[in-house]
């Protein structure tokens, strides 16, 4: 009796907090908070530790959760894949976040884009990561109701068929080699450019374009199938909800970007490029964190659309055809 009484607070916890109404006030309560925050356009020692707290600790309860859970047995296996992508995509993010407010709060950190607008793109980090969270909380529900209430019917792998050149060059670009390829040259090519502790506009213009390349092209594969999955409600919702934290994280990308290049044609601040070491170190250690976040979040992809091509049906209705 006490166990059901458990549970039954943990659910109630749990649609509680991956409700819609309860997701959105948490943004809007973010954004008061940096309009606040910004309002001297200066943001104090404390002021960066509360926002980074807020930040550790959903980062991190999500990604127990989520690890958590995909340790659970399951009659839908596919789904355990989804809560280790989704796992794996939150850790390089939290790691990232766990860097770049360790080095604020130890003053390692002098400038990102220029001094003066600094607090600008302090604003757009915060609120992005936080919106990410939350599309995250909010695809959390549906997971988990792809977890309980279907299960897998055909466990056959089906036969291969050839595949169009279209499907072939996807397949390339998506396997998990190609994927480690880009990883190792995203860190050999940043390592390139930093050597000289200068990174020219050139440079900037190259790694922006890959960073782009790689997010709005899984933010549109991730649409196009939410498309297809539609029939599937939970999934849909589930594509939805990690398609809206790819777009928070291209945005953060597209912000930071244009603000070094706004900075750097206008003539403000250091035109030649030039950083103090641990501002360059920063800067490699962001770029190499989103390529990776990209190429997890690619694989997490691929789990999405096993789980649109998997037939499934209702567990009790799975039941009834096994009597």
């Amino acid at each position: 009796m006490i166990g059901y009484v458990k549970m039954d607070k943990r659910e109630s916890i749990f649609k509680l907090v991956t409700d819609e109404r309860i997701l959105i006030l948490i943004v809007g309560i973010a954004i008061l908070w940096r309009c606040v925050l910004s309002s001297d356009e200066t943001i104090s020692f404390w002021e960066c530790v509360c926002s980074g707290i807020t930040l550790f600790i959903m980062g991190w309860l999500l990604f127990a959760y989520m690890y958590s859970t995909s340790r659970k047995q399951t009659d839908w296996p596919v789904t355990t894949k989804i809560y280790q992508g989704i796992a794996a995509s939150l850790l390089v993010l939290n790691i990232y976040v766990v860097i770049y407010y360790g080095m604020r709060w130890f003053r390692l950190l002098h400038e990102e884009v220029y001094i003066p607008l600094d607090f600008v793109f302090c604003d757009i980090r915060y609120l992005m990561f936080l919106l990410c969270y939350c599309s995250v909380l909010w695809t959390a529900r549906y997971l988990k109701a792809m977890r309980d209430k279907y299960r897998l019917l055909i466990k056959e792998e089906p036969k291969s068929h050839a595949m169009s050149m279209k499907e072939s060059v996807l397949w390339v670009t998506m396997h998990e080699r190609t994927l480690t390829v880009i990883v190792i040259a995203a860190i050999l090519w940043r390592v390139a450019i930093s050597l000289d502790h200068t990174i020219t506009f050139r440079e900037s213009a190259i790694s922006c374009v890959i960073l782009l390349l790689l997010g709005w092209f899984l933010f549109g594969y991730v649409c196009a199938l939410s498309v297809k999955a539609r029939r599937k409600i939970e999934l849909t919702r589930v594509i939805q909800g990690i398609a809206a934290g790819l777009m928070a994280i291209n945005i953060y990308a597209i912000f930071y970007y244009g603000m070094s290049w706004y900075v750097l044609i206008l003539g403000m601040g250091d035109v030649s490029g030039t950083y103090v070491p641990f501002d360059l170190l920063f800067r490699d250690i962001r770029y190499i964190m989103l390529v990776i976040f990209y190429c997890t979040a690619i694989v997490l992809s691929k789990f999405l659309d096993k789980a649109y091509t998997d037939y499934t049906v209702p567990i009790n209705k799975s039941a009834n055809l096994n009597d």
